[in-house]
């Protein structure tokens, strides 16, 4: 019999020296290397021999966003049904919790959609265009959004990535199936098992799948990069600048929304709150997944913060597997700087379904690693946004992601502080 800890296992396995290289050296790296390839290959003037070459750089990128729109349905499907059948959330407590994240959420998604009309990063540079694309307008129409919602068959969300229509079969079949868990083990059954497993099983085959399509990642960043600045310089990248200053204001105003609801709604003080905070901020930063993050979290806002255990763990256990506030806000704000970016204009209808979509969207985001690439697929989809210039801003995701993961965990703990209430703990345990 061999020892648990052998060097056999596959836990202990030696990884390839290529999975060794943290994610964002390797974008960094393919970053050089196409800027490199880039002016070798005429830096904006190219030369008419090379033109099948260029086009053929962008091949990675292509089939990196076919993957990612093929596996965002099935992604927030089994997210939203995993989440309701696994966690654990008391009745008051759970109720309060859910309006604390559901606000959050869309004061995010507002900021994010303010910064973008008032600082309009898509118009600071020029892109030039393959296609003509022309973005119907639409006038908000609440009974219409209420229509739509309603999906004609099961299965047909998930061919036409329509995310509204999911999320209504996905709340839909995870409420009942946690009625019917909690049915049975007030009964002494455990017939609701196999399809908790079932679920669970599908949600890390879809995440496994997920990080081998991110893996892919450098190869994507690689092509578009280079092809880009084969045929068009360095002018789009300008653009590109202005997007990443207006969404970290936007993180800014939002980390800020955040520091007012903890002086106003708690009893912790908002220093406290940013130094006792920083291990899990650097955490996430560093990592870039809220999900890697969340011990830390859990365990500085009993012992630097000084919260109780249960608002801990309501806010940094259970609400961060709903709670993707700075996903949300850079998906709203990637949508209307695309629109800006290709000459086109995004109304208030269609911004409320941004709102919407972004919402539902981040709730399916899975805590690992730039998976706010994929749910991003489907917020362009709902307003008619081609999803090949998502390829653009892979170039700056990697940076971004780490940003909002921060930002992501600063929720978490808000809602932990809010939870808390205005008196400390040491006032019950006097």
């Amino acid at each position: 019999m061999s020892h648990p800890d052998s060097t056999t296992s596959p836990e202990t396995k030696a990884k390839p020296w290529w999975q060794r290289i943290p994610l964002t050296l390797q974008i960094v790296i393919a970053l050089v290397a196409a800027i490199s390839v880039g002016i070798a290959l005429g830096a904006g003037n190219p030369s008419p021999s090379n033109a099948a070459l260029i086009n053929n750089l962008a091949i990675p990128a292509e089939l990196v966003l076919k993957a990612l729109r093929a596996l965002a349905t099935p992604l927030i499907l089994v997210a939203v049904l995993h989440t309701l059948m696994t966690t654990n959330i008391p009745g008051r407590a759970g109720r309060r919790l859910f309006v604390l994240l559901l606000s959050n959420t869309t004061v995010a998604i507002l900021v994010g959609l303010f910064v973008a009309n008032v600082l309009r990063p898509g118009t600071w540079g020029n892109v030039v265009t393959s296609t003509t694309t022309q973005i119907t307008g639409q006038s908000l129409d609440p009974w219409g959004l209420l229509k739509d919602a309603v999906p004609e068959a099961v299965l047909k969300p998930l061919v036409d990535n329509n995310v509204i229509q999911l999320i209504v079969i996905a709340l839909s079949f995870g409420i009942v199936l946690r009625g019917l868990k909690s049915e049975q083990i007030a009964q002494g059954k455990n017939a609701y098992q196999p399809i908790e497993d079932v679920i669970g099983i599908l949600f890390e085959a879809v995440v496994r799948i997920l990080n081998w399509v991110i893996a892919l990642v450098p190869f994507a960043v690689f092509g578009i990069v280079a092809k880009t600045v084969a045929k068009e310089g360095f002018a789009p990248f300008q653009s590109l600048g202005a997007f990443i200053i207006a969404v970290l204001v936007a993180l800014a105003l939002q980390a800020c929304y955040y520091l007012t609801r903890v002086k106003f709604g708690s009893w912790v003080q908002p220093l406290k709150f940013l130094a006792g905070g920083s291990d899990a901020f650097l955490t996430a930063f560093s990592t870039s997944s809220s999900a890697a993050a969340m011990p830390v979290t859990f365990e500085v806002l009993q012992t630097k913060i000084g919260l109780r255990e249960s608002s801990a763990a309501l806010g940094a256990l259970v609400g961060a597997n709903f709670n993707n506030d700075g996903t949300a806000l850079y998906e709203a704000m990637s949508a209307l700087y695309i629109s800006q970016l290709i000459g086109q204009h995004l109304s208030l209808g269609q911004q409320v379904i941004v709102i919407l979509t972004s919402i539902f969207a981040s709730v399916g985001a899975a805590n690992i690693p730039n998976a706010g690439l994929v749910t991003m697929t489907l917020v362009f989809t709902s307003v008619g946004l081609p999803t090949q210039y998502i390829a653009l801003l892979v170039t700056v995701d990697w940076f971004l992601d780490r940003c909002r993961t921060a930002i992501n965990v600063m929720g978490d703990m808000t809602v932990s502080t809010l939870l808390d209430g205005k008196k400390p703990r040491f006032v019950d345990e006097a």
